[in-house]
């Protein structure tokens, strides 16, 4: 049986950071539920997604920046490692789809009203480690 697991998120972008040859980017969404008293509550949850394409990657690298609020996709997959001789389990988020929805405050002196680009990477998974 083919499955696969796959993950939309809409936020802010945190961090940017290059691992290896990959670049992580933090990305924190929101979201709002009632409390015990029955009062809106808003949560913040953030998610390291990684990026492994090269086109990407570049894009990333090339036009995004702390507050930005993008629109990310990609697939999730489990991952293992060992330390000190303890197992640990995680969750890789891979960004096989990223783009800016708008500028965040961080930007400097670009134009508001300049048109965005809407490119990110390649529709092939080869670059996706699981």
């Amino acid at each position: 049986m083919n499955t696969i697991a796959e993950f939309t998120i809409i936020g802010r972008v945190g961090e940017i950071k290059q691992v290896g040859t990959t670049v992580r980017v933090s990305i924190a969404s929101s979201y709002s539920r009632k409390d015990n008293r029955g009062e809106w509550v808003e949560r913040t949850r953030w998610n390291e997604v990684t990026v492994f394409g090269e086109s990407t990657r570049g894009y990333v690298k090339r036009n995004l920046v702390k507050g930005d609020l993008v629109f990310t996709s990609g697939s999730m997959g489990q991952t293992k490692w060992e330390k000190d001789g303890e197992t640990f389990y995680g969750v890789t988020l891979a960004g096989e789809r990223i783009e800016r929805l708008s500028k965040g405050p961080n930007h400097g002196d670009d134009k508001a009203d300049e048109p965005q680009e809407r490119r990110s990477g390649p529709a092939d998974d080869s670059d996706i480690p699981f």
